[in-house]
């Protein structure tokens, strides 16, 4: 705790100091356009994809400062379970020197937990992974552009209200009526199986993604994770499984919301600017996701059967709930009305901070029914959201004369490889900004960014949702290449839907 206290008066300190000249504009306004448009750059008279770079480099250093910062964060979040691992390593060493301490009935006094231990555990929180690399990134932004620029682009460019619309999604979907409803409706599909695991296993990673159409990806996300987490994780399947299981999973998610205009984050962003509505998003990628899902689903069975067929039985799934009270009705609706309220409201971060407020008194007043709410999970997962667009927004610079430089199929492949380092609203965002898209390559665009939302924690929004409820399932957290390599088939099979039907 000392040490995140200094870092972040250092930061403020940093921050604090005295404008630069080049962070005001005319009459000593203070100038909250940085980064800048990247129209100012005025390079369009050069042909080389480097020669662009490199002007944009020298004419705003802070741009390769930025870009090396964020690649900092996302090589930290391969290693966060090397440092999950170094936190276990010290804890039990420390209750070693307590246990040696008491068994001598010493008066020394030794601490239970360790301070070093703290630290790695915090390192080790992939949902705090680009929250500590903005404290540097402020550091260094403040002394290349000065304070007012730096604090302007916190406050005034950066738009948090994704990150605020998951928080309040989260915490609804995870409730117990949320999810007591959602498992009675996709037991209707388990049960053609007998409700066996695999029935299970496969109702919920073929209708679950498709939900989030419905009433979005991360809610979607939430519930079939928290379903995969009691009907499937508890019974500790093997780590191939368990990989496979995650990575289809966040895969289908990922392609899952596109049968809609307003459901899935990198759709919303060019849906508004390219003019895309329901009947659009139904034709060009609906049916092609819904298929993408099913062959990945179908394929992933095949590979794993034998592995679902093992899973031995999970008593805790009914007999530990056998004492709760049951939910009335007017509970179940209450929750749906505030989660069809927040939908409607996504893209009012003020409203929808007061409607999550409201319906954390709700949840008070209906404690009874409710079970193991914890806001903390869907906190730290706004909280990786939040720091993830700080850093994705001042990528641009490159990102953009990157894609705009590419033809239909590199694009999409191309978009497939950038969203993994990059969240997939921000590669479609930065699509818009590239004049003279084709309706071609903006399909690619699009397809390529839902396409790669699975290879990573990082790729899609509602991905680390997922990560916080299952992680707890995988010795040492999630391991980056473990989800790679479960979610690289299922997105070859869907990136290939895309590409033949394009």
């Amino acid at each position: 705790m000392r040490f995140l206290v200094t870092v972040l008066v250092l930061g403020i300190s940093a921050l604090a100091g005295p404008p630069s000249i080049a962070a005001t504009g005319p009459g000593g306004a203070a100038d909250v356009l940085f980064p800048p448009p990247l129209e100012s750059y005025a390079d369009a008279h050069l042909a080389g994809l480097w020669d662009v770079l490199a002007h944009r480099v020298a004419a705003q250093p802070f741009n390769l400062w930025a870009t090396l910062l964020f690649l900092g964060a996302i090589l930290h979040t391969f290693f966060t379970h090397r440092f999950r691992h170094l936190a276990h390593r010290i804890d039990e060493r420390q209750k070693e020197r307590t246990r040696a301490v008491a068994d001598a009935s010493s008066h020394a006094a030794v601490p239970r937990v360790s301070p070093l231990g703290r630290l790695f555990h915090f390192l080790g929180e992939i949902e705090a992974v680009f929250g500590i690399w903005v404290v540097p990134l402020l550091f260094v932004m403040a002394a290349c552009v000065g304070r007012e620029a730096a604090l302007g682009y916190i406050n005034h460019r950066v738009n948090y209200t994704e990150a605020i619309f998951v928080v309040v999604i989260m915490a609804i979907a995870s409730t117990r009526p949320v999810l007591g409803l959602a498992e009675r409706a996709l037991g209707l599909l388990a049960r053609l199986g007998k409700e066996t695991p695999a029935a299970w296993w496969l109702s919920i990673l073929t209708a679950g993604p498709i939900l989030g159409s419905f009433i979005t990806e991360p809610a979607a996300m939430t519930i079939c994770a928290s379903l995969l987490s009691r009907k499937i994780y508890a019974r500790l399947p093997g780590k191939a499984l368990a990989y496979g299981t995650l990575g289809l999973l966040f895969v289908a998610v990922s392609v899952g919301g596109t049968l809609t205009h307003f459901a899935a984050p990198p759709v919303l962003m060019v849906a508004g600017p390219w003019g895309w509505g329901l009947g659009h998003m139904l034709t060009h990628f609906g049916w092609k996701a819904v298929l993408g899902i099913v062959l990945s689903v179908a394929a992933g069975y095949l590979y794993f059967r034998r592995d679902l067929a093992r899973l031995r039985d999970n008593p805790e799934d009914e007999a530990g709930r056998s004492g709760e009270v049951p939910v009335p009705a007017w509970v179940t609706i209450g929750h749906l009305g505030f989660l069809v309220l927040v939908v409607s409201l996504a893209h009012y971060a003020a409203l929808l901070v007061f409607t999550g407020l409201l319906f954390l008194a709700f949840v008070q007043i209906t404690g009874d029914f409710q079970r193991d709410f914890r806001l903390a999970p869907p906190v730290l997962v706004g909280f990786f959201l939040a720091g993830l667009v700080i850093h994705g927004g001042l990528q641009q610079w490159w990102i953009a004369p990157l894609l705009g430089r590419l033809g239909e199929v590199p694009l999409m492949l191309g978009a497939t490889v950038l969203t993994a380092f990059n969240d997939n609203a921000a590669i479609t965002y930065l699509c818009t900004l590239v004049p003279d898209f084709s309706e071609g390559m903006k399909y690619a665009a699009v397809a390529g960014a839902v396409t790669g939302g699975g290879l990573t924690v990082i790729a899609n929004a509602p991905n680390p949702a997922g990560q916080s409820i299952l992680g707890r399932h995988f010795e040492d957290g999630i391991g980056a290449s473990g989800l790679f390599l479960g979610a690289l088939v299922p997105t070859i099979l869907v990136g290939a839907c895309f590409l033949v039907f394009r």
